[in-house]
């Protein structure tokens, strides 16, 4: 069976939803290809916690997602700090709501529906179709044991962390980034619990580290009674057993005595820089499918709304001039650089510096940090440190003031990474000379933190 579109989307997530909706608003046929169930649809594991709850494009209504949106009186994060006796209260700048995130996904897909998309559930890709020329033109699935082939103008790979899609298609002579590695992603486990009464907490995003630095625990209160707590490692670490850790940290909690689970997921999400480049002929990858997620916090979702109104808008363009080439495509990679993955892409070389240092000496260092400059570094990808704060740090965290040093060598890598997305090519032939000069930066950064080369 084969099936005809303008524009096929592979995964109703964030990013393909806006994709879909943003395309078909403006009356082209648009397919949105699911592997769960129409009941499963929307059900993902995710922090809920949404940052940049007040500026979402319009493709989907704002209006339409806010029931979803249960606890809009959080505005600071608590980092605790168990080996420093501290607890570290961080300001987070601008809207910040907690969801619950299957309501939430029902509403973003019936957004997408209402804008005029289709939704084929239980379908799951088995390939990726190309033409001689190397362009894609559609998927094909199997739906309830039969075989359908989905055809179209453009293909939207918003099939999540290391999607299939990737592996099926064929990138040489194209520019969009394989340099992906399981190392370069986190996985992740969290339930949603219920406690009788309310926590004292319910105005912050708690964190919490693990024994190591490459792994945290986080609580984040849908209401003062219903928590979303998980727990996520680097997978570039020996794996920890994520749900014994987690219970665990529950048990020794006296807010969690006497609490009902509701709720049990895991994921894995990435926690690396954006895709250098995210098009190909006929294809562009969108939210975690092309590394749209804040590498030291795991946000994705505002990320992934705006990668999905860019793709759409491109497509829209590719589809009304009938180029989908790599060069007509290209914009949308600009326009995500330019937005939030140079940001990103800066906050990446955070999360580096941490893989290579020990957690106990990282968490004195930063319960010695103001909380108002790690807000900033934490939400910008950068912080303006005069040098009477650096000295003021340094004697604060005199015990580890090594690393003090080598933090703020890291901060001048990271501002020159960012400078440097600045200039991010305006068409693919740029790319492979920026691309130079990046990694000749990453060089700097490895050598100054000592870490493994991620890339």
């Amino acid at each position: 069976m084969s099936e005809q579109y303008d524009m096929v989307v592979v995964g109703a997530g964030t990013s393909g939803c806006y994709a879909a909706a943003t395309v078909a608003r403006e009356g082209y046929d648009v397919a949105v290809v699911e592997r769960k169930t129409e009941e499963e649809a929307g059900h993902i594991a995710c922090g809920d916690a949404l940052k940049g709850a007040d500026a979402f494009p319009e493709a989907i209504p704002k209006e339409k997602l806010q029931p979803a949106f249960t606890n809009t009186g959080v505005d600071h994060g608590r980092f605790e700090i168990p080996r420093e006796d501290t607890v570290l209260e961080i300001p987070i700048p601008g809207e910040l709501a907690v969801i619950d995130r299957w309501e939430y996904g029902r509403r973003i897909i019936q957004g997408a529906k209402d804008a005029g998309a289709e939704f084929h559930y239980d379908t799951v890709v088995q390939d990726v179709t190309q033409n001689d020329d190397g362009r894609v033109t559609g998927v094909r699935a199997i739906h309830k044991g039969d075989v359908v082939e989905y055809e179209s103008d453009l293909l939207i790979d918003a099939a999540g962390a290391l999607s299939l899609l990737q592996d099926k298609t064929d990138f040489s002579g194209t520019t969009f980034d394989t340099n992906v590695t399981y190392s370069q992603f986190c996985s992740a486990y969290r339930e949603i619990i219920h406690v009788d009464e309310p926590v004292e907490w319910d105005d912050a995003l708690v964190f919490k580290p693990t024994d190591r630095a490459a792994g945290y625990l986080w609580y984040f209160p849908r209401t003062s009674t219903e928590i979303n707590a998980g727990l996520g490692f680097q997978m570039n670490e020996e794996p920890m057993e994520l749900v014994d850790d987690l219970k665990h940290d529950l048990r020794n909690r006296a807010e969690f005595d006497g609490a009902t689970v509701e709720d049990k997921l895991g994921a894995a999400l990435p926690t690396r820089r954006p895709y250098d480049s995210a098009v190909a002929p006929g294809f562009m990858a969108v939210g975690d499918a092309a590394g749209h997620v804040n590498p030291t916090t795991g946000g994705g979702i505002a990320g992934a709304a705006y990668a999905g109104k860019y793709a759409g808008e491109q497509a829209i363009e590719a589809l009304e001039t009938g180029d989908a080439s790599e060069h007509a495509l290209w914009e949308y990679n600009r326009r995500v650089m330019d937005h939030f993955g140079a940001r990103y892409a800066g906050l990446d070389i955070y999360n580096i510096f941490t893989t290579a240092v020990d957690v106990d000496d990282l968490m004195g260092m930063l319960g010695a940090l103001p909380a108002e400059k790690l807000s900033e570094a934490l939400y910008s990808g950068s912080a303006n440190i005069g040098l009477r704060l650096k000295l003021q740090t340094a004697l604060d965290a005199r015990d580890h003031w090594r690393l003090v040093y080598d933090l703020y060598k890291t901060k001048k890598l990271a501002d020159e990474v960012l400078d440097h997305y600045d200039h991010y090519p305006t068409d693919p032939r740029g790319l492979a000379a920026w691309q130079d000069v990046r990694d000749d930066l990453m060089d700097e950064v490895y050598a100054t933190t000592g870490a493994a080369p991620k890339y």
